[in-house]
């Protein structure tokens, strides 16, 4: 357990264990959200950016029917030349 105190501004310093867990670096954002069960967690903001952002286009591969390299390939080929190369 890990143990902050809050200044009078509001104002806390993380603890080096937790920011190493978090992987948090000077000038990172921390995220702090509520549970259903009430409970608060804090996160790296931007690898919970990361994570959305992944969960947003898991199948969009599939659904435009890239399913390997040579399919990428192909598609950056139309997109550079207007056709499969």
């Amino acid at each position: 357990m890990n143990l902050a105190k809050i200044s009078a501004n509001g104002q806390i310093t993380v603890p080096i264990e937790i920011r190493r867990l978090l992987d948090l670096k000077s000038g990172d954002k921390i995220l702090f959200f509520q549970k259903k069960n009430g409970e608060i967690v804090i996160s790296n903001a931007s690898s919970q950016a990361i994570r959305k952002a992944q969960a947003a286009f898991t199948g969009a591969a599939e659904a435009m029917g890239i399913y390997s390299e040579n399919d990428i390939q192909e598609l950056v080929n139309e997109v550079r030349y207007g056709k499969e190369k």
